[in-house]
């Protein structure tokens, strides 16, 4: 039998089979830049003050619109919201038929292989409270290996 995730569109999927291909990696909780003229997403090393940096889980998910109006609550009917997504995310991948990358949880059957793989925000980003001004968000702009 295969994974649900090769058996199915992102459309068909369950609830719980469309939160399970969540990683946990939380990049898709730093705050981004747009550039005006190419469109090209930036992130950055600040992170929504509801993102547990441990965890990597949001700690407000299930009223996360209603707390940060500008959060991308991503749905299989919204595809211009992949833009938004980091290029390994699972969403992105499967819409794209692209595979799961090997360091997936679906994959390993580990929840840690995510961070294990350097893939998580956790060590490396920090909260968005603990920015000083909102202006400087171009002075923490990242580039993914």
């Amino acid at each position: 039998m295969k994974p649900f995730w090769s058996e199915k569109r992102l459309a068909d999927l369950t609830p719980e089979e469309w939160e399970a291909l969540c990683d946990g990696c939380g990049r898709c909780c730093l705050h981004k830049l747009q550039d005006d003229e190419t469109d090209e997403v930036f992130y950055t090393q600040v992170a929504c003050r509801f993102l547990d940096l441990a965890t990597c889980r949001c700690r407000a998910y299930e009223q996360r619109q209603q707390q940060v109006p500008d959060c991308l609550v991503l749905t299989a009917d919204q595809p211009e919201v992949l833009q938004w997504m980091p290029s390994t995310c699972a969403y992105r991948l499967l819409a794209a038929g692209e595979p799961l990358p090997a360091w997936h949880p679906l994959l390993t059957g580990r929840a840690d292989s995510t961070r294990k793989a350097g893939i998580a925000v956790s060590g490396f980003a920090f909260s968005e409270e603990a920015l000083s001004d909102p202006d400087d968000l171009q002075d923490y702009v990242i580039r993914w290996p």
